[in-house]
């Protein structure tokens, strides 16, 4: 018997309805490269092209078309069933705190499906460097938080990602090997903290351009050709690529943690959870 994945459909849906691979990836909280595999797998198993490229823009095929509705009502029937057979339907408050980066990436798909499927729950998402979730005067202000670690360090956190930090820019401003610009988050930041300590271990010159805590702030500064960054890879936006360069050392690994604060909760808190461990794992 052959079976469709309902996972690959609900990225099928949600390339149609964000307009784009790219869009679909922020949506869903995963990378471009993941929805483009998904896609090709689900095109593989029907033996039929559901999306033409025109321009830059993926849009449906008279078969893509034709899957639409069938798809979007069979993740309606999956989601409304889960929704049935839950006894203690899922309610109570919930207090999340996330990295920046992480709150950019794939907070906007994990909150869309985890509210649609829980809407008695409310979330109250704050993000801020790892640093700074973590310290024990505002640990006590979140039910869970989200946090970055480096391998060396002892935590009480779940270590759900083993993840690599790795080099980050813009495919249109290829990187100029004489001089490196970075764009980096303030001081306090592990990837900051990371990036100088390994690039003063060689004599390639650099220099910090631009310093903004906030994601989009470097993004945009990237897409501007400001300069490169680093960020766990599992944190990269859909439309920044991975530099790999002779003068780039490689930045090693980094610990995503999940820290369990409170047990009030204890359901809602397990669900949450699983749905960001899932997320990150199949970015």
């Amino acid at each position: 018997m052959k079976q469709l994945s309902l996972d690959n459909l609900r990225t099928f849906v949600g390339v149609i309805e964000q307009g784009g691979y790219a869009k679909a990836g922020q949506w869903l909280g995963r990378s471009q490269p993941a929805i483009s595999l998904q896609i090709k797998k689900l095109e593989e198993q029907l033996g039929k092209k559901l999306f033409t490229k025109v321009g830059q823009r993926h849009l449906p095929s008279s078969d893509g078309n034709w899957l639409y509705p069938k798809a979007k009502e069979l993740l309606e029937l999956n989601d409304s069933i889960f929704r049935s057979l839950d006894p203690t339907p899922l309610r109570g408050r919930m207090r999340l705190g996330i990295p920046n980066e992480f709150a950019s990436t794939l907070l906007p798909g994990l909150i869309g499906e985890f509210s649609k499927r829980y809407p008695d729950v409310s979330l109250e998402v704050t993000s801020a460097l790892s640093r700074e979730l973590l310290q024990p005067s505002r640990r006590n202000d979140f039910d869970m938080i989200l946090a970055l670690v480096n391998p060396e360090q002892t935590t009480d956190g779940d270590v759900i990602l083993e993840d690599e930090v790795v080099w980050v820019g813009d495919p249109a401003h290829p990187l100029i090997s004489q001089n490196i610009a970075l764009v980096l988050a303030p001081d306090g930041c592990i990837y900051r903290s990371r990036v100088i300590t390994h690039l003063k271990q060689q004599t390639t010159a650099w220099k910090i351009s631009y310093t903004n805590a906030d994601l989009s702030g470097l993004v945009a500064a990237i897409q501007q050709g400001l300069g490169i960054t680093a960020l766990a890879r599992s944190s990269m936006p859909a439309n920044l690529i991975e530099l790999k360069h002779r003068n780039l050392p490689a930045l090693g690994g980094i610990n995503v943690c999940l820290f369990i604060q409170s047990t009030q909760h204890p359901v809602v808190s397990r669900t949450l959870a699983d749905f960001i461990t899932r997320r990150l794992r199949e970015r």
